[in-house]
């Protein structure tokens, strides 16, 4: 089931919705997500695990790298966001 994001649960839609919002902000492809901060904040431990188990990323104890599928999802997910605003 590597790179095969049919039926994430919100869980790891999370993540990408994070990775999304950085996008936003950015401008830029993310290619990398920040797993805890150290303030408190991390993120899901059930959607890491179901994004790792699925070949999408590789979580480290800090940080969540994006593999190609997961970066083009993100890209996908401010396209239909866009979209929705029409733009």
């Amino acid at each position: 089931m590597a790179d095969d994001v049919n039926g994430l649960s919100d869980r790891a839609l999370s993540i990408f919705a994070f990775a999304a919002y950085h996008r936003l902000v950015s401008g830029e492809r993310v290619t990398s997500v920040i797993r805890k901060d150290g303030a408190g904040h991390e993120a899901d431990p059930q959607g890491v695990k179901e994004l790792e188990e699925r070949g999408l990323v590789t979580a480290g104890e800090t940080d969540i790298d994006l593999g190609d599928t997961a970066q083009a999802t993100v890209e996908a997910m401010v396209a239909a966001l866009r979209g929705e605003v029409g733009r």
